[in-house]
């Protein structure tokens, strides 16, 4: 589904905030069909980027390594 979403975890590397940013803005683009949302979905938009960018970062930090 989300072919170009580039994979964050890398070994040795923390992605930066604008890395899991550009993720969730292409996450949400994707499952939502929407590449530019009216101003009725952008309020909408915007938080569901926020919330995937807040998921993605929680589940990073808290990934065990071997």
């Amino acid at each position: 589904m989300c072919r170009n979403i580039k994979q964050l975890r890398q070994p040795g590397q923390t992605p930066t905030n604008e890395e899991i940013e550009a993720a969730a803005l292409q996450y949400v683009r994707k499952t939502s069909g929407y590449r530019f949302p009216s101003k009725a979905n952008q309020a909408v938009l915007n938080e569901a980027i926020s919330q995937v960018a807040a998921a993605t970062r929680d589940l990073l930090d808290n990934l065990s390594s071997r």
